[in-house]
């Protein structure tokens, strides 16, 4: 079976992410969530005009008579009369009257006579000049990172409506599995299992549980009606073998099944099915390199759309290397970046994480592609930053990208 067309598969996958609800949530909460609402400014940014250099807030032209001091986060001080100064810290509330800051180092000081030159308005930063009140600041769909809080915090925000994060429960299968050490003749370690939490949350997402099953059809539709998870994703147990019960345990559950099977290469026996109750199931391949192509064709697309997360336009590169294109099927062929090229690293069978884990993204090769530049999907978080090649001696050595697995 050919399975659905991969552009296709991705697109549908986003569009079935409709934005959960906003939530109201603190702002040491809120890293990772996406803004359901544009982020305004509660106050103005300086909340007050504020000194911007140590020194003394001057009325009038001098000489002055110094009358006080005023340091950050004191009282609002008394207006100033023609004549007069006060001695000031950076960032304290200047009086009223005041026609500039003048430096210690451009003041001479003897008792509370005070002599220096200046001009008007300077080292004086103004209410709201960097930002007025109710000023939008950035619009809704923006991903909430540190500097995100910072910023709603300087403008007065203690919390800040987000959309709810998705909440995803993790089903591994295969009795094969093993979780430490190295693994005993007929086992495998589980490498699918360690990635997933941070795909899930690179995806503004929450891994919220993980439940282990061997082959059997029963224990997957158990694990299948736990209701505590927006997202269902099942490891394995998506194609067609003996152990294979996923499909089985659906059509017992009375899902829908709108995608079983993929047109690409790897993760061609990845599935996309709707609970009756509107959960959703991502099925991905067992083996790690097609795992994390099926999570970046649907899993992700899915989680960014539920999170809110608005789409973006994918960059595109010229592969500067042999890649082999397949008649029928999009190839995901990890690339490390220099410049507008884009390297092909090799290691990239379906069972191996090698050629990934040293790439910046993967190169989407359509069926039949004869050159030219393609789209690239960005690696997660925690792989090399897009734009930011590894050094040479970092790499898997580079190879001949020859048939089409």
């Amino acid at each position: 079976m050919t399975g659905i067309d991969w552009q296709r598969a991705r697109r549908f996958a986003r569009e079935a992410g409709v934005p959960l609800p906003a939530v109201e949530m603190p702002l040491d909460r809120a890293t990772g969530a996406t803004l359901a609402v544009p982020l305004v400014a509660l106050s103005p940014l300086p909340a007050h005009d504020a000194a911007a250099m140590d020194g003394y807030a001057v009325a009038g032209p001098g000489p002055w008579r110094v009358v006080g001091r005023v340091l950050a986060g004191d009282p609002v001080p008394p207006p100033l009369p023609a004549g007069s100064a006060m001695e000031i810290g950076t960032g304290a509330v200047v009086p009223a009257g005041a026609d500039a800051v003048l430096p210690y180092e451009r003041s001479t000081r003897t008792g509370v006579a005070l002599t220096g030159e200046f001009r008007p308005g300077r080292h004086i930063r103004r209410r709201g000049e960097d930002c007025p009140a109710g000023r939008q600041v950035l619009p809704a769909g923006t991903v909430v990172g540190p500097v995100v809080l910072g910023l709603a915090a300087s403008l007065g925000h203690d919390t800040l409506a987000v959309h709810r994060r998705p909440r995803v429960g993790i089903v591994v299968t295969g009795g094969e599995l093993c979780r430490s050490g190295i693994p005993a003749a007929g086992r495998v370690r589980d490498a699918i299992g360690p990635m997933l939490p941070g795909l899930i949350r690179g995806a503004g997402a929450e891994p919220v549980w993980e439940s282990r099953v061997t082959d059997d059809r029963d224990a997957m539709v158990d694990a299948l009606l736990r209701r505590d998870a927006d997202v269902l994703v099942v490891c394995g147990a998506t194609s067609a073998g003996a152990a294979d019960h996923l499909r089985g345990a659906l059509d017992r559950l009375a899902a829908r099944v709108p995608i079983h099977g993929v047109a690409c290469r790897p993760g061609h026996p990845q599935l996309f099915a709707v609970l009756p109750d509107g959960r959703f199931v991502v099925g991905l391949p067992g083996n790690p390199f097609a795992a994390l192509v099926a999570a970046s064709t649907l899993l992700t697309p899915l989680l960014e759309g539920l999170a809110g997360r608005p789409s973006k336009p994918s960059p595109t590169a010229v592969p500067a290397g042999p890649v082999t294109p397949h008649d029928h099927h999009t190839r995901l062929v990890p690339v490390t970046l220099v410049g507008a090229t884009a390297r092909p690293v090799g290691h990239d069978r379906p069972g191996s994480l090698w050629g990934a884990a040293g790439a910046d993204a993967l190169a989407v090769v359509p069926p039949g592609w004869t050159g030219g530049e393609v789209e690239l999907l960005p690696l997660p978080a925690g792989t090399s930053p897009i734009g930011v090649t590894a050094p040479e001696t970092d790499r898997p050595p580079a190879q001949v990208l020859g048939s089409p697995l």
